[in-house]
């Protein structure tokens, strides 16, 4: 099964044949200075924007101290947001106030909080999910619909509510330990395309006699 161009904007096409432009690799329309995009990753959205990178991370300005990465073959719909450090205030005053941003002077490389927010390969977020500053979300993890996502998100844990708790994995610890190894979304083009049909069949076994000798 081929996959698609990771860098071609638009990888589904309407039975006319014009471009679905509500879904797009994000890789390849995003020029920001503070968000890496792994290959294969689409984002979706009822209302495409003019820019997906502001309409993901509103708070990601190119001047920011902190970075926004995704990882490969992740699935962002409608309505996810992340909202990156640059929007916290500072919380070790006496107020929340942020008064240097009111003055050029003072304003200049002033953002109390730089943390990165950091997706692994293969995490899906579901509608409207929305993921705080400096959240690390690990592999092959789903963000439920409507979560409030902070702090670690552990491999291929499935996560629900606000705030965002693990719900349950998707799969034993054993199995998570074969995928975290087989780690198929490195593998070569060619690699990944002969073992679609064991991804979606849930079939580790095949998927580890498919995997590239080194």
């Amino acid at each position: 099964m081929p996959l698609p161009d990771p860098d071609q904007p638009y990888p589904i096409h309407l039975p006319d044949g014009s471009p679905h432009r509500g879904t797009v690799m994000l890789r390849a329309v995003t020029d920001h200075p503070c968000l890496s995009v792994g290959a294969y990753t689409y984002a979706s959205d009822f209302d495409p924007p003019g820019d997906w990178a502001a309409r993901l991370a509103p708070y990601l300005f190119p001047f920011s101290q902190e970075r926004l990465i995704i990882g490969k073959f992740c699935q962002i719909a409608h309505g996810v947001r992340f909202l990156t450090a640059s929007a916290n205030h500072a919380t070790d005053g006496l107020s929340c106030y942020p008064f240097p941003i009111f003055d050029g002077t003072a304003r200049e490389g002033y953002q109390p909080d730089q943390r990165d927010t950091l997706v692994g390969h293969d995490v899906w977020f579901g509608n409207g999910a929305t993921i705080l500053p400096g959240a690390h979300i690990g592999h092959g993890a789903i963000i439920g619909a409507g979560a409030v996502v902070r702090g670690i998100v552990p491999d291929y844990a499935i996560v629900t509510g606000n705030p965002g708790t693990v719900a349950r994995y998707r799969f034993a610890p054993d199995v998570i330990e074969r995928l975290l190894e087989l780690a198929w979304w490195d593998w070569p083009l060619a690699g990944i395309e002969a073992a679609i049909p064991a991804i979606m069949a849930g079939d580790v076994d095949a998927l580890e006699v498919l995997a590239p000798t080194t």
